[in-house]
């Protein structure tokens, strides 16, 4: 048979009554079983034999999708929960001309952090004190900046961090133990495009040993979940399911 294009990835978190999840618009999946040998040598340059020794496998999945619900529940092992801690970045604000000289974050009422302020015109950043602010410089409380009388009339650009209890969804990322592992089954299935007949690899038991994204101008962002698989205590490793007769 012949396979075309990237094909559909499920991951399975072990456990009772488990919820698939897909590992969303997966773009690129690659499987590697590598297995050791042991040669056997006499007085000749040729082996006589060959015992056959360990074999690792692993993957690697990449998502054009950026799923909460797959790196929490694969990855980290965890289900994620209903809000976010958001950010504004560089949200514009004009200090008065006349006292007070404050700005109000459009987020005030559930304003979190602080994540800076610079000067419209130059991009420079301002300093931030705890009080009476000087030129150049700004103090922050619940969402309330205030500048120095010297700084009148300038527009600014402020970005922080604010909370959104009723949307969304955040992964609390812990410190574990040593030991634990994440394990999860997997089933990958893909489509001859001459015949529209399937095949697919199921894998029992895989652990995810690496989460990796990078941003890149005029690009998506494509994560990347790393996976070792082994077999469990029934012996039992996977299957490959293909549609050709035997």
């Amino acid at each position: 048979m012949y396979l075309f294009g990237s094909g559909a990835l499920i991951g399975t978190p072990s456990g009772t009554n488990q919820t698939p999840i897909n590992f969303g618009l997966i773009q690129e999946l690659t499987y590697d079983e590598a297995a050791t040998t042991k040669p056997l040598y006499g007085q000749g340059r040729r082996a006589l034999a060959i015992g056959a020794g360990t074999i690792k496998a692993t993957g690697k999945a990449k998502m054009a999708k950026i799923s909460g619900l797959a790196i929490g529940a694969l990855f980290y092992g965890v289900t994620p929960v209903t809000g976010q801690t958001a950010t504004a970045f560089n949200e514009a604000g004009a200090i008065p001309s006349v006292t007070a000289y404050t700005v109000t974050v459009a987020n005030s009422a559930t304003f979190s952090q602080d994540q800076g302020v610079v000067y419209a015109s130059s991009g420079l950043p301002l300093k931030r004190v705890a009080s009476a602010p000087t030129t150049g410089q700004y103090a922050v409380t619940a969402g309330v900046y205030t500048f120095s009388s010297t700084d009148a009339g300038k527009a600014v650009l402020l970005s922080y961090n604010y909370t959104i209890a009723a949307s969304g969804t955040s992964i609390a990322i812990s410190n574990p133990l040593l030991g634990p592992v994440i394990n999860f089954g997997i089933n990958f299935v893909g489509t001859d495009p001459t015949t529209n007949l399937t095949m697919s690899l199921q894998l029992y038991n895989c652990v995810a040993n690496k989460l990796h994204f990078a941003t890149k101008l005029e690009d998506f962002v494509m994560p990347e979940i790393d996976f070792e698989c082994y077999a469990g205590a029934s012996g039992a490793y996977g299957q490959f399911n293909f549609p050709d007769a035997a």
